[in-house]
Parts: structure tokens; C-alpha cells; sequence
């Protein structure tokens, strides 16, 4: 396997997208999000390409933010980097006309499960687990979680998985809707590439135009909930109780939160 955080390749009309740091769980580190922020765009606008898969490397889908970069930081710079993940990736594939298939192999945390819902078909290994765990750290859900969440699961289940961080595993992910479907650990990637290929094969342009009727058939202003929600995680992450949640984490005891 290449040393690259993430590795692009083609099956066909379908990019395979593989986070490749399975060491921090493909924690969204620097060099990830370096090769995310250009290629996400990039395989968007590519003809060739009509479907993309995103998957992770060894035993975690994605371990959501690197907590080695969640040093104290200046809420204007917490925005500025937010705002550089949603005009380089994020907010494309939160938009994205072009079919999306998520493939979870292991534990999505954090962002991971935002990264998760980002996609139009999740398909989950019955080893899988999904955790909002930001309460954890003090910190806001981010990668726009608050919206797509209750739009998966509903506003009940959603505020017990946001308010208390506990895990689901997927069998109860796949009975909430969480996920599509769940499958034996070595058939994800069979079931995961037959569906892509089976929407990259399909009519593009109304699956486009399908999607853009989803999103509006819930809330039509997604930009201005990015950035209200950019505001409230530059806000979160300026409080001691996000520093010591921090702290904490890498110190692997439980927080002691002020409130403050």
C-alpha cells in the first residue's frame, strides 16, 4: 500500500477514494485534508468520473479532526481553516450532483461520521462503529453534522447521539438509517463497488438533479448554515473546556469540564 495520506484510483467510471493514515485511525490530519481539499473538486468536475467511493485504511473509516493539530487556537483562524475545507471539499461533496458511496469500514468518530453522512449510499461493515464523540473535547459537531444528521436519523435520535457521544454500532445504525445497508467485513468493498458501479452507470443527470431536489426538500440555504456553524465550532474551540478536553484525550483520562 502507497505511503500517500489518501489514494486515488480508478475502477472504470468510478474514483476510489481511500483515506490512508490507518495509524491515527485517517484522522482528518494536515495531509490528508492537503490531498482532499484540490482532489475532491477535481474528481467532481472530471467527466470520466460519475461516481465516487470513499473508504479508509485499516481498521477505521475515519477518526474525525487529528487531535494532534487541536491546539489553543484564535476562533478567526479556527474560521479560516473551516472556511478552506468547505470551498475546497467539503461543501463540494455536501453538494455534489455526481452519486456518492461511502464504504465504512471500521470506526467513524467525529467528523469521520460527518464524512460519512456526506455520502448518498453508506454502506457499513457489521464491524463499524459511528460516535459523534465532539462533546468529549468541548467541541462543536462540524462538516455540517448538525444538518445532515437529524435529516438521517431524525431529530430525536440525533440529539442522543450529538448530546451524549455514544457509540452506535451498525446493526443499530442500519435500524436508525444511519446507514443503508450492513455487510460481513469482506464483502464491504464488493457491495460498495457494485453499487457505484451501478449509479455510474445510471441516467447523471437526473441522479443530479434528484439530489438537488433532496437537499432543498429540507433546507435550501446550506451555505448559511456552514457558516453558522463555522462561527459556533471557532467559538467552542476558544473555551477551556475544549482546551482541557484536549488535554484530557491525550492524557486518555476523563475531562474535567468548568463550563466556562
Amino acid at each position: 500500500m502507497s505511503e500517500a495520506p489518501v489514494i486515488v484510483t480508478m475502477e472504470g467510471a468510478v474514483a476510489i477514494v481511500r483515506l490512508n493514515e490507518p495509524k491515527s485511525m485517517n484522522a482528518l490530519s494536515a495531509g490528508i485534508r492537503e490531498i482532499l481539499t484540490p482532489e475532491i473538486p477535481r474528481l467532481l468536475d472530471d467527466p470520466a468520473v460519475r461516481c465516487l467511493l470513499i473508504t479508509g485504511t485499516g481498521a477505521a473509516f475515519c477518526a474525525g479532526g487529528d487531535i494532534r493539530n487541536m491546539d489553543d487556537r484564535r476562533p478567526i483562524d479556527t474560521r479560516s481553516r473551516m472556511h478552506r475545507h468547505y470551498r475546497g471539499w467539503v461543501g463540494r461533496l455536501l453538494k455534489a450532483e455526481k452519486p456518492v458511496v461511502m464504504a465504512a469500514n471500521g470506526a467513524a468518530a467525529g467528523a469521520g461520521v460527518s464524512l460519512a453522512l456526506m455520502g448518498d449510499i453508506v454502506i457499513a461493515s457489521r464491524e463499524a462503529y459511528f460516535t459523534t464523540a465532539f462533546v468529549r473535547l468541548g467541541a462543536m459537531p462540524d462538516l455540517g453534522l448538525v444538518a445532515t444528521l437529524p435529516r438521517a436519523i431524525g431529530m430525536a435520535r440525533a440529539r442522543d447521539m450529538l448530546l451524549t457521544g455514544r457509540k452506535v454500532q451498525a446493526e443499530e445504525a442500519l435500524q436508525m438509517g444511519l446507514v443503508a445497508r450492513v455487510v460481513a467485513p469482506d464483502q464491504l468493498m464488493p457491495s460498495a463497488l457494485e453499487a457505484a458501479h451501478a449509479l455510474a452507470a445510471g441516467a447523471t443527470m437526473t441522479l443530479g438533479l434528484i439530489k438537488r431536489l433532496l437537499q432543498r426538500a429540507y433546507d435550501p440555504s446550506f451555505d448559511e448554515f456552514l457558516e453558522a456553524e463555522g462561527f459556533a465550532q471557532a467559538m467552542a474551540m476558544s473555551t477551556e473546556d475544549f482546551r482541557e478536553g484536549v488535554t484530557a484525550f491525550r492524557e486518555k483520562r476523563r475531562p474535567k469540564f468548568q463550563g466556562r
